[in-house]
């Protein structure tokens, strides 16, 4: 059952504790935005309810929160998410957390076998292509946001070319959705949260 201890509120402390950036950050809650409603779609399918649900849902949300906590710290390759998922087992975050977050980075060698590991890898880069796309529209909306301007802008090399896009693809595929229906199913969960995120 869902552990307080380990909820919602104790993964952003430990996000604002370590982050100080205020784009980090963001991106975190816009990762969490589209992770926990591929939560939600996945307690609907395995029919859970009540603290089970909520349980599951915590689980994918803290998940996303803590993907990159340690980056503004221990920004290389060699130090996250290994650092960070460290931290974590010592202060007794669950292992599917720690695992989904060593899977998120291609480098780590950890394989993507759960359903949240694969949810984290194809939310990641997508989430922050998406704040991108929203913020060069006139509104800074990401209602303005569409899928067929996204799939455009995935080919101009120039737009957010720290995005990996060969990263969104993959994500798409491992986790078994076609690519359009992943774009506009996180573009409505950012919609939701779109006062949270800025956008």
């Amino acid at each position: 059952m869902s552990n307080p201890a380990y909820g919602r509120e104790q993964a952003w402390n430990l996000l604002a504790e370590w982050t100080q950036s205020e784009s980090l950050r963001k991106h975190a809650l816009a990762v969490e935005a589209c992770v926990a409603a591929y939560g939600e779609q996945e307690a609907d399918r395995q029919d859970l309810e009540g603290e089970a649900r909520q349980a599951l849902i915590e689980l994918y949300s803290t998940t996303a929160l803590l993907h990159d906590f340690d980056y503004e710290r221990h920004p290389t390759a060699e130090e996250h998410p290994f650092v960070g998922v460290r931290e974590l087992e010592r202060l007794g975050w669950p292992g599917d957390l720690r695992t989904a977050i060593l899977g998120h980075a291609q480098y780590s060698g950890v394989p993507r076998d759960s359903h949240l590991a694969k949810v984290l890898f194809a939310c990641d880069e997508l989430a922050g292509f998406l704040t991108a796309c929203a913020l060069v529209k006139p509104s800074k909306a990401i209602a303005d946001v569409e899928t067929p301007s996204v799939k455009k802008k995935m080919k101009d090399k120039a737009f957010a070319r720290a995005v990996n896009r060969e990263d969104i693809r993959q994500g798409a595929a491992e986790l078994g959705v076609d690519l359009d229906a992943h774009i506009a199913f996180c573009i409505e969960a950012m919609k939701k949260q779109s006062a949270e995120l800025g956008l």
